[in-house]
């Protein structure tokens, strides 16, 4: 890079145009319309030794090698007066999957083609991960999750947290939910009626909105079996309750994680079927509380 460029820290009020965070980036150019950065979190195609990744961002700044001009268009998008449009961004992700590779990342979870499709996943080539969309209720997109091939799970920057809906529009009846995008494409592939929340904790005001919509007579909440996923199940049931005449919540078996590791274990849709019904219903109790006014005798 030209030797006359001034690199400059980001601060709170000159944030990361990149990622957007007020540390650890470097800036070079004016104020109003910065010629690079050296974003510390988010990866380009040249990396600067321990201080992070370049990203060019006007090409009349200082003159950079060819290769460095290449700027996706997500970078651009998010330097300029808009945000990032993540219903385009995940529609590009999307147009970008190979089938093949496709089949090879279905055949290592242990899941069908046809249930990663309906959940619209992608290839985010510059994050070198699988993408997942996050939307609302109406399809709109508001955020990405990305999955590495070795399991790392991040989401793009700038997003918000999302549903997993499967494409193909709303249905009544039994509704299960699930945590993360790979235990509702599990369930999915059992032929059920499934959305995904985002964690263990997240997604509860969008659900609602589901549930609200829907109408839905019955929620299953598919926990995983660990104790931060119990205890999440118990808080999303409590506010169930209040929405849906019936509620439960299942855990796969003993020693097996969550939905996926279920049906890689061999669980069909009858064996899922068969621990939901066998599960209590969640009912919305009610306490009454009298409160006792100074001077006055009750039970006369």
């Amino acid at each position: 890079m030209s030797k006359s460029s001034t690199w400059q820290r980001v601060t709170k009020r000159r944030p990361c145009p990149v990622c957007g965070r007020p540390d650890w980036c470097m800036i070079t150019g004016p104020a109003d319309s910065p010629t690079a950065v050296i974003c510390a979190r988010t990866e380009s195609q040249k990396q600067c030794g321990a201080a992070g990744w370049l990203h060019v961002l006007r090409d009349d700044g200082p003159t950079w090698p060819a290769w460095k001009r290449t700027i996706p268009a997500a970078v651009r998008q998010m330097c300029g007066p808009d945000r990032l449009d993540f219903g385009k961004l995940a529609a590009e992700f999307c147009a970008a999957v190979q089938p093949q590779a496709l089949a090879r990342l279905a055949a290592s979870l242990g899941l069908s083609m046809s249930s990663l499709d309906r959940l619209h996943v992608g290839w985010a080539s510059r994050h070198r991960a699988w993408s997942f969309p996050m939307t609302d209720v109406d399809g709109n997109v508001l955020g990405i999750r990305l999955r590495k091939p070795d399991g790392t799970k991040l989401s793009v920057k700038g997003g918000h947290e999302g549903l997993f809906i499967r494409e193909g529009g709303a249905e009544g009846g039994r509704l299960l939910i699930a945590e993360g995008p790979t235990d509702t494409a599990a369930l999915l592939d059992l032929e059920f009626f499934a959305v995904g929340r985002p964690s263990c904790t997240g997604g509860v005001k969008l659900l609602i909105e589901v549930v609200r919509r829907l109408r839905t007579p019955e929620v299953v909440i598919v926990a995983d079996g660990d104790a931060p996923g119990l205890r999440g199940a118990e808080s999303l049931a409590a506010v169930m309750t209040v929405l849906c005449p019936a509620v439960r919540i299942v855990t796969p078996p003993a020693g097996i994680k969550d939905a996926r590791a279920w049906k890689r274990a061999g669980a069909t849709t009858a064996d899922v079927q068969a621990v939901i019904d066998a599960a209590a219903v969640r009912l919305l109790t009610v306490k009454a509380t009298l409160r006792r006014k100074a001077g006055a005798n009750y039970g006369r």
